[in-house]
C-alpha cells in the first residue's frame, strides 16, 4: 500500500485533532467545494463521481481542511448509495462540529442518463 492509501485507510474523521477551536464568535459562513468525490455503486460496483458542496456557520469548532480531504477520499473504495453517502457526510460533520447550521449538497455526475443532487440542510430539519 502506498503512503497516501495507507493514510486514507487509517484515517479517523472522529479524532479530536481534526477539529480546531473557532476563534471568532460572530456569525460567518464557511463554504467548501470538494469536486473530486468518488464512491462505488453498491449494486454494480461502477464508480460514481460527485462534487460535494459544504456550507456551515461554525459553533465552537471548525474542521481542519486536510482532515476533510482525507475523509472525502475515504469514500473512493466504498460501495455506498448517493443518499447514504450524502447523509453520512452530513451526520458525521454535524455531530463532530456542532455548527450553528450545516448544509451539504452532493451533486453526482450523470450516469446512465440519471443526474442526482442531494441536499441536506440543518435549517430545514429543525
Amino acid at each position: 500500500m502506498k503512503y497516501g492509501e495507507e493514510e486514507i485507510a487509517n484515517f479517523d474523521i472522529n479524532a479530536a485533532e481534526n477539529y480546531w477551536p473557532n476563534e471568532h464568535p460572530k456569525n460567518y459562513t464557511i463554504d467548501i467545494k470538494l469536486p473530486e468525490f468518488m464512491c462505488k455503486c453498491p449494486r454494480s460496483g461502477y464508480p460514481d463521481f460527485a462534487t460535494i458542496y459544504l456550507s456551515y456557520s461554525p459553533g465552537d469548532k471548525v474542521i481542519e481542511l486536510k482532515a476533510l480531504k482525507l475523509y472525502i477520499n475515504s469514500f473512493m473504495n466504498r460501495h455506498i448509495s448517493h443518499e447514504n453517502g450524502a447523509n453520512e457526510i452530513f451526520d458525521t460533520l454535524y455531530g463532530n462540529l456542532s455548527p450553528k447550521w450545516l448544509k451539504i449538497v452532493a451533486d453526482y455526475n450523470p450516469r446512465g442518463n440519471v443526474h442526482t443532487v442531494i441536499t441536506i440542510d440543518s435549517r430545514e430539519n429543525d
